[in-house]
């Protein structure tokens, strides 16, 4: 085949020319002497069209005995079609089979529905689908949007280690790891680490997986997942807001941008997205809490939330979806988040953190904070905690030596994912989701 290889997602550069398609059978349908094969290539879908007194016998044969995700080499000549798919076709001239799927053992997923258990059973085919490989593509765009996003605004890429000697919030939800003669754990956060870094280099990112340990089957929570964590020396926590705001806004528009077609395969409302820029709605704890009360009283939630509390998954989730736009919640009670958490000065009973709620119901896909400046609260604070100052010297070391108020926040790939696509459960955002029951493929 001599014609030049196209992928189906740019086909239309190529109008009225001939190309070669290199991908696999996605759909067949025959009509008296006419065959329309459907093919995928990773990038999209495009309809050929195989007229019998247009080919070879061998070509049409070969065309109509194909089977689903059989592995072909097809060269055609690109047609523009209003009514097709993405709005061209290809007139198919030839066809190379490289590997044709067995009638004795077809690829197991049909396009009938299946359930959920045996899609997961069978992840590593199910990827192959146009919704799925559509979710993936967001996710890529999302990733490389949220590197730009921080490179271009003089963060420095810095790496933390996923093995770590303690945890940052308490070692009830890491797994252990066996490190040679010592105790270990796998990572639940970068953040402790890349503090140390901001006080190198000013501005720092890392961007790597992370692992909870938590025995929960919501629709949120992944045992392994990916965050990028910015961390800023001299920086508050209103900086933060309104870098947070700034991160947001800028995905979803490059999502628009460059992956609106995989937004509507997924069937996501592109125009909720469009409301998205800046300014986000800012509400103190308090308020929130006043709200989650009258919520209860209209008989919206069955549990009165009381002043002092985390928020839960139906907390945030009623909260969200009274905003259009992701809604910062900021200035929570120190007895419910994490240590090392700088009290607000005016109410030192109050952390200086926020968490940015997704609207529709998604909840928390940022959580951040400032970090405590001070050694001397610091070590008071691991002592309330229970955790082995010794194992935080390291990090003590950062307010010895040039301490300065510095704040981060921490954002899930993959919830940003679900919020952005409009996807009920979050284990569509990964290609291999690992959950409390889910270790396979």
């Amino acid at each position: 085949m001599s014609s030049p290889i196209a992928t189906i997602s740019r086909i239309g550069e190529h109008e009225g020319q001939s190309v070669t398609v290199r991908g696999w059978l996605y759909n067949l349908r025959e009509s008296g002497k006419l065959l329309f094969p459907i093919f995928r290539d990773g990038t999209g879908l495009i309809q050929g069209v195989v007229a019998k007194n247009a080919v070879s016998p061998e070509v049409f044969d070969a065309v109509k005995t194909l089977t689903q995700e059989s592995s072909v080499i097809v060269e055609g000549k690109v047609r523009a079609d209003k009514r097709a798919p993405g709005g061209y076709e290809l007139d198919v001239s030839s066809v190379q089979v490289l590997q044709k799927v067995p009638d004795s053992d077809p690829y197991p997923i049909s396009l009938k529905e299946h359930g959920v258990d045996f899609l997961m059973e069978h992840r590593h085919l199910w990827v192959r689908t146009p919704r799925q490989a559509a979710i993936l593509r967001v996710r890529a765009e999302i990733i490389r949007a949220a590197r730009d996003f921080f490179d271009e605004r003089g963060f420095t890429l810095t790496d933390p280690p996923i093995l770590t000697p303690a945890a940052c919030e308490g070692t009830t939800t890491l797994f252990p790891v066996d490190y040679f003669e010592e105790q270990a754990y796998l990572t639940q956060s970068g953040q402790l680490y890349i503090e140390a870094t901001a006080m190198a280099l000013g501005k720092v990112y890392s961007f790597g997986p992370t692992f909870r340990a938590e025995k929960s089957k919501t629709r949120r929570h992944l045992t392994e997942f990916w965050m990028v964590e910015p961390e800023v020396a001299y920086a508050t926590l209103d900086d933060m807001m309104e870098l947070a705001e700034g991160l947001l806004s800028f995905l979803v528009k490059r999502c628009l941008d460059r992956r609106r077609n995989d937004l509507q395969i997924i069937g996501r409302d592109v125009a909720k997205l469009e409301k998205i820029e800046p300014p986000f709605p800012r509400i103190s704890y308090d308020d929130a809490v006043k709200m989650l009360q009258e919520g209860h009283q209209t008989g919206a939630l069955e549990t009165k939330f009381e002043w002092g509390g985390d928020l839960g998954s139906p907390d945030e989730t009623y909260l969200s979806s009274k905003f259009e736009k992701p809604v910062m919640v900021h200035r929570y009670p120190a007895s419910v988040k994490a240590f090392y958490m700088e009290p607000d000065p005016q109410r030192p009973d109050l952390a200086l953190c926020v968490d940015v709620l997704a609207p529709e119901g998604y909840g928390e896909i940022i959580g951040g904070s400032q970090r405590m400046a001070s050694y001397d609260l610091l070590v008071q604070r691991i002592h309330e905690h229970n955790l082995p100052e010794e194992a935080f010297k390291w990090y003590l070391d950062l307010r010895k030596y040039g301490s300065v108020p510095h704040a981060g926040f921490g954002m899930g790939i993959e919830r940003a994912v679900a919020w952005i696509c409009g996807l009920e459960h979050v284990r569509e955002t990964i290609p291999f989701p690992r959950m409390l029951h889910r270790l396979y493929p």
